[in-house]
């Protein structure tokens, strides 16, 4: 990201996030109780048109972060903005309102789909759910969606256990688009599917942004992965931020051991790996956009 951030306001702002969940150990209703700090005092922002990456390894807690900024679940303590208003304890139409903002692509997409549902209910329910018109009618809207997401629009009778892997992300994908989100949280929306089809569906989602200018939160385990989509970079570990910056310099110059630790598991192809990252991350700073660059 160029240019100065002076003049711009965040999309998003989580100031202090924490996540406190309550076990009991020993079993029965005497057992002994303990708590476990999922995700411990996270701040970070989310500029318009950017995309931020959170990365870390499973239970590092960037996941839980994520239903934390979606309102999936409820802080224990800390602060959430979005566009300027504080909607940490959103209720009814504020929180509804938000919710046509913040869409969430999940990590497995048949999980997510309903199975009875065809592709066009699934794409039609969140506007139905939110009583808000459908422009053009159901099978034009969907249809429409379809093709922004690269698929047949014919195919909107079938249902989600007809498609492959990838085609069923997509349409994930079409259904956050379908109230016109600002933000869009993929919590490891790739990290299911083969190489191949993660490549493509980067595309998918770069073209996506470049079009509609959303901002991506974006997850994942590997930062192999968010290499190429993100613009900033933070990295969790046990519950708290160990690093963030820009993409390229967390790549060149990171700073924590456990980033270091996390750029060593990115598979080496040849002798020349350490060249060619270097060379890539130079390439990504002076290619990608800027937010202040999408439209």
């Amino acid at each position: 990201m160029t240019g100065s951030r002076a003049d711009v306001r965040p999309l998003l702002r989580a100031r202090d996030l924490t996540k406190r969940f309550t076990t009991r150990g020993g079993g029965g209703p005497l057992g002994r109780k303990s708590v476990f700090t999922a995700v411990d005092s996270v701040s970070f922002e989310v500029f318009p048109h950017e995309t931020l990456a959170l990365v870390g390894e499973s239970g590092s807690g960037k996941s839980t972060t994520a239903r934390l900024v979606a309102k999936l679940m409820e802080a224990t303590d800390g602060t959430i903005e979005f566009a300027g208003r504080d909607v940490t304890h959103a209720r009814g139409t504020d929180l509804a309102r938000f919710r046509n903002d913040v869409q969430v692509v999940f990590q497995d997409p048949f999980s997510s789909l309903n199975p009875r549902h065809t592709v066009e209910r699934i794409l039609t329910a969140p506007l139905v759910y939110q009583g808000l018109p459908i422009p053009g009618g159901r099978r034009a809207f969907a249809g429409e969606l379809m093709e922004r997401v690269g698929l047949n629009p014919d195919h909107l009778h079938r249902y989600p256990a007809q498609f492959s892997g990838g085609q069923a992300q997509r349409i994930g994908i079409a259904r956050a688009l379908a109230v016109g989100p600002k933000l869009v949280i993929c919590d490891e929306a790739v990290s299911a599917l083969d190489v191949s089809v993660q490549a493509q569906v980067m595309d998918l989602l770069l073209r996506l942004q470049r079009e509609s200018g959303f901002s991506y939160l974006f997850i994942a385990h590997d930062l192999a992965v968010v290499r190429r989509i993100s613009h900033r970079i933070a990295v969790m570990k046990q519950g708290v931020i160990v690093e963030s910056g820009p993409c390229a310099e967390v790549f060149e110059h990171p700073r924590d051991p456990y980033t270091r630790t996390l750029l060593a598991a990115i598979p080496r192809i040849d002798p020349e790996w350490d060249r060619r990252r270097r060379e890539g991350a130079a390439e990504h700073a002076s290619t990608t956009a800027s937010p202040e660059e999408l439209p």
